[in-house]
């Protein structure tokens, strides 16, 4: 499958072949939300767990009599009434992950490229070289190729000059090719690639 390729200014300047392994699929929902589902939970940080009575390391002897002292009948001062015992009914530790075969992971990642296509909402970019990294400049380029809300998307590195010019644009967000993401290529209404990063991602999945 043939795409052009424009320059930040919108003018043509060639056009790249996509693998339609990658590129050309049909996109299923059930694999989109799985992988999202996999992604966001990956995200959330593991609940502590607080120590309770059996976890806080204080002696178990009886520090009282039991009866005639005036004063409950505590059989250790592990008990949560007391300073430095455990804590009565704590937080259990939690681990919100879950595993996701790799080929499943691979197989969401295309079907969103995919996607993107079909849509229509998918650019390739020759480079992502701004004139001094100004962001004015930058502003003008993309009211050119009609892009919003985008996800751009590098080759090995991101483009300095770019990552500088965008950090002030709302709704624009840039990333390396390794950092190429399922959640965040659904979530941008237009995806860019450069010429570097189809080699990238392609070069991934032929890998």
């Amino acid at each position: 499958m043939k795409v052009e390729v424009k320059n930040l200014d919108a003018a043509n300047v060639g056009d790249v072949e996509l693998n339609d392994a990658i590129f050309n699929l049909d996109p299923r929902e059930d694999i989109l939300h799985r992988v999202v589902t996999w992604q966001l939970e990956k995200r959330r940080a593991p609940a502590r767990a607080t120590r309770e009575r059996s976890d806080v390391a204080r002696t178990g002897k009886k520090f009282g009599r039991q009866k005639g002292g005036g004063v409950a009948r505590h059989g250790d001062r592990r008990a949560p009434v007391f300073i430095g015992g455990g804590k009565a009914h704590g937080a259990r530790a939690r681990d919100f992950g879950h595993d996701l075969n790799k080929k499943i992971r691979a197989l969401g990642l295309k079907m969103a490229l995919s996607a993107k296509v079909k849509a229509g909402s998918l650019t390739v970019i020759d480079n992502l070289d701004v004139k001094e990294g100004k962001t004015k400049v930058l502003a003008g380029q993309l009211e050119k190729l009609g892009l919003g809300k985008a996800l751009f998307i590098d080759g090995d590195a991101i483009n300095v000059s770019f990552a500088r010019a965008s950090s002030n644009i709302v709704g624009v967000n840039v990333l390396p090719a390794i950092g190429a993401n399922v959640y965040d290529i659904l979530r941008a209404d237009a995806l860019v690639l450069t010429r570097a990063a189809v080699e990238k991602l392609e070069a991934r999945f032929n890998g």
